[in-house]
């Protein structure tokens, strides 16, 4: 059993109380630990993804306790792929917070910033139900803390708002899990996709309700409409550092409905299969519309950028919902195509912040580095806006062509082709405000000269823009690795003989049997048998 699955949870996990403990008031210690942290991460992330490249299914059992009954992490090329994403992330926004300083402006935040990659981490790896809402829940702990860091009335008013949302996601998590164990004896996602299938068609109506609770505590989670209301503010309040961080947090929500909606409850299960299209693409159609319709109405950069990370999950979620190979692997292309343009915006908004008075979206005097800060916001909105050459405009192609032959066609091309519009006016429409429009107006003599931002601010969102052009480049040989990703999703019997078992290695007692049906999972994910109750 390799332990490198694990490391990606326990470094981060170490890191943070070593920080708080032997460098609370020594803040070059701090960079140091957590730069060096970030760089090992992005190391041991690219190793696991490089291992899962292949097809290979990695399977960590804390204590040796085997599944259903202990704790296991699983390593494929989903879990791997989003590891890496976060990763690399991470290091370009540490890197920024460092360079800007606002890492300095409250306490603990490095030791925060480690315990949010903790619970990113976790989520991505875990392969229980239970242990998925506990790393939520060290997200959300650690997450409140960076929101309000550096104090303020404002942000801590849309902190507590971020919170509340979320308690009231992790308490519907609660709910759906009762009643997923309630229905089946287990919480482990391998050992579910077989006893879900085993459930008789008189007895579906606790199964239904179990799944669509996870659907709203995932949609919850990806601001989804109508459950988005705690994004904008929470976003557009947050430092801007932390809100480029908070642009994987959409994705975990994502995530989850990818692993829980292929594995546990797939397309081709009778009981819930009307639940993907009759729920999911409605509301990602909206959420695409209102995202960008915000982006236009908006009046500040940083309310622009958060309703860009709305409108660019509803055309996620647009092609989760379609729930078919080829549409799982553009949302994936696209996933890591909006994380990298929504972290590089808010850095950029962060950059503008900082040379202004506020972020009115109003003429002012020009920025400390305007030239820069402008070639840059005109690179990140036009890969949000999804205009060519750069990787939004792939992802968009591969969505609609992921759409044609449905039966919503019509509707999924006139809205995602309506609103790319309305957000390029919205776009341009800021672009012209802060950056154009700025040159002539005077700054006023009793005004202070903002200093241009540090440099190691322009690497770090450099370092994004730039991997979005890399993305672009190589995105023939991406969009295959993630058609192989999507291609594992649809095909998840080696997932679940390697998470439970084959059958000369069965770790489970005998079954017994479950009301309704008189199959079961054997260790290599046929039904031929009884299912067990765990205890």
């Amino acid at each position: 059993m390799s332990h490198w699955i694990i490391l990606p949870i326990v470094l981060p996990a170490f890191l943070a109380p070593f920080i708080v403990l032997a460098a609370r008031y020594h803040i070059g210690i701090q960079r140091a630990v957590s730069v060096a942290g970030g760089l090992a991460l992005v190391a041991i992330a690219a190793g696991l993804a490089w291992q899962a490249s292949d097809g290979t299914i990695t399977l960590y059992q804390l204590s040796d306790w085997a599944a259903p009954f202990g704790i296991v992490l699983v390593g494929d090329r989903l879990s791997t792929l989003m590891v890496l994403l976060t990763a690399v992330l991470s290091l370009f926004v540490l890197l920024y917070a460092i360079g800007s300083g606002w890492d300095e402006r409250g306490r603990h935040f490095h030791a925060l910033y480690q315990f949010q990659l903790m619970g990113i981490m976790g989520a991505f790896l875990t392969g229980d139900l239970f242990n998925l809402f506990v790393f939520f829940e060290v997200l959300l702990i650690a997450s409140y803390g960076l929101m309000i860091h550096a104090g303020g009335n404002v942000r801590l008013r849309a902190g507590v708002q971020y919170v509340l949302f979320n308690l009231l996601g992790s308490t519907l998590f609660l709910f759906a899990l009762g009643s997923i164990y309630a229905e089946t004896g287990t919480l482990n996602m391998a050992d579910l996709a077989g006893r879900a299938q085993m459930i008789g068609a008189d007895a579906t109506a606790g199964i239904r309700i179990a799944a669509v609770l996870l659907l709203l505590v995932f949609a919850i989670k990806a601001a989804v409409v109508p459950l988005h209301f705690w994004l904008p503010s929470s976003y557009a309040e947050a430092p801007g550092p932390v809100a480029a961080l908070f642009a994987i947090m959409t994705k975990v929500g994502a995530y989850a409905i990818i692993r829980v909606f292929t594995i546990v409850f797939p397309p081709d299960l009778s009981v819930t299969a009307d639940l993907h299209g009759a729920l999911l693409l409605p509301a990602a159609l909206v959420s695409l519309t209102i995202g960008m319709v915000g982006v236009l109405a908006a009046r500040k950069l940083d309310r622009l950028v958060a309703f860009s990370v709305i409108g660019s999950m509803g055309m996620v979620m647009v092609a989760i919902s379609l729930f078919t190979q080829v549409a799982i692997a553009a949302a994936l292309y696209y996933i890591v195509h909006s994380t990298l343009a929504a972290g590089a915006l808010f850095l950029i908004a962060d950059l503008v912040r900082a040379g202004r008075a506020d972020l009115e979206l109003r003429a002012q005097p020009p920025v400390a580095g305007a030239a820069l800060t402008a070639a840059a916001f005109f690179v990140a909105a036009i890969a949000m806006v999804g205009l060519p050459p750069l990787s939004g405009f792939v992802g968009k192609l591969l969505i609609l062509d992921a759409a044609y032959g449905t039966e919503h066609v019509i509707w999924i091309w006139a809205v995602v082709l309506s609103v790319s519009l309305v957000s390029l006016v919205g776009f341009s429409r800021a672009g012209s405000v802060i950056f154009w429009k700025a040159e002539g107006i005077e700054r006023p003599e009793e005004a202070e000269v903002t200093p241009r931002p540090a440099g190691l601010s322009y690497v770090a969102v450099g370092g994004l823009l730039g991997l979005l052009a890399l993305h672009t480049v190589f995105a023939g040989k991406i969009y295959d690795y993630m058609d192989r990703t999507s291609a594992q999703l649809f095909a998840p019997a080696p997932y679940i003989a390697k998470v439970i078992g084959t059958p000369g290695k069965m770790t489970r007692p005998k079954p017994e049997k479950v009301e309704g049906t008189d199959k079961a999972l054997t260790g290599d994910g046929e039904t031929d048998a009884q299912p067990t109750e765990e205890h």
